[in-house]
């Protein structure tokens, strides 16, 4: 409202000294329930701070209309007093662009002489993306007529770009040190530098080597973190386990054969057994995320979000419907789908 009650009071001291004025861009405040998409549901609309100011800043929407309120009008509802569904800005994060669920807050505003004497068109272009916002625009028929010279305002007489164009480096200030504080800083320094120099020269002194201890240079597999430590464990190098063909010996050349066909039998089924281990095992590490949940209106995935707002639920997920915000009429819409996530 501080920035408002100041606008108008420029704006009217430049009519005041016989000019035009032209105020274009983003007010922040949707004028009448036809700006709104949802003004029907908001309370106490029109007793907003920033609509009242609007009222007393703008005539009736009426061009013709004798009866004056402001100094200024609004050229689009002016040209377009009935459009529906003329909107400028919408929410990004709940997608309510796609069904054109938001309002109008971009305005070209002009002195009411102007308007109804220049003004051929006011209008917006919601086909360019880019932002939250769409961009706004209007057509007058005057002519450039060069002034003797520039307002007052105008951005040369700023002390940043009068004269030549001034370097990047111009805004950066050398900060000048205090020459005590300068030669205390270097007598601090040095025996840090030195400390810091002989903790390096011990860490590598200590550091062991690749080739100590009898370790392989082999990148090893992630199986080996998950098996038991050998210090628990420690088989003697000497001892060798009899292989399955040392405890059957067959006298004849049938039992051979039929000893080869368990054993390798035998070694089939280990294969197998310690390949269903290790797949039960990748299996329990990673299982991937839970399916979503499908929402009550549409019966689709549902999406999760994260509580912002400050208080006990703040940084709880939560599920919603995945669809776009809009009206509650429009079953395309996003339906009031809600559910906490549980704890993982």
């Amino acid at each position: 409202m501080h920035f408002y009650r100041l606008l108008q009071i420029r704006a009217e001291a430049l009519l005041a000294a016989g000019s035009h004025v032209i105020i274009l861009g983003d007010l922040n405040t949707a004028h009448r329930p036809i700006d709104h998409w949802d003004a029907v549901n908001l309370k106490c609309f029109g007793e907003d701070p920033g609509r009242k100011w609007m009222d007393g800043l703008l005539s009736n929407l009426d061009c013709q209309d004798g009866s004056q309120v402001g100094p200024f009008i609004d050229s689009y509802r002016c040209l377009h007093p009935k459009q529906e569904g003329a909107f400028t800005c919408w929410c990004t994060v709940t997608g309510a662009r796609h069904l054109n669920y938001g309002s109008r807050i971009d305005y070209v505003l002009g002195d009411r002489t102007l308007v109804i004497d220049t003004f051929q068109d006011s209008f917006l272009l919601p086909e360019v993306m880019g932002s939250d916002h769409c961009p706004v625009g209007a057509v007058l028929s005057v002519s450039s007529v060069p002034a003797k010279q520039c307002p007052p305002l105008c951005t040369r007489f700023l002390p940043e770009f009068s004269g030549t164009q001034l370097k990047i480096l111009h805004f950066l200030v050398h900060r000048k040190q205090d020459p005590v504080f300068k030669q205390s800083a270097l007598q601090l320094s040095n025996p840090t530098q030195v400390r810091m120099r002989q903790n390096k020269i011990r860490m590598r002194s200590t550091r062991p080597r690749p080739s100590q201890g009898g370790s392989s240079r082999g990148q090893k597999k992630l199986m080996s973190y998950f098996q038991p430590s050998s210090s628990c464990l420690q088989a003697s190098p000497n001892l060798e386990l009899p292989s399955l063909g040392a405890l059957v010996t067959p006298k004849t050349p049938e039992d051979k054969v039929i000893a080869k066909m368990v054993e390798g039998q035998a070694k089939a089924s280990e294969a197998k057994g310690e390949k269903e281990v290790q797949t039960s095992f990748w299996k329990s590490v990673l299982g991937g995320p839970l399916p979503m949940p499908l929402c009550g209106g549409h019966r689709e995935p549902c999406v999760m979000r994260t509580v912002k707002k400050p208080g006990p639920n703040q940084g709880r997920h939560f599920y919603m419907c995945s669809r776009p915000r809009g009206p509650s009429t429009d079953p395309s819409s996003r339906c009031n789908f809600f559910l906490w996530s549980r704890p993982s």
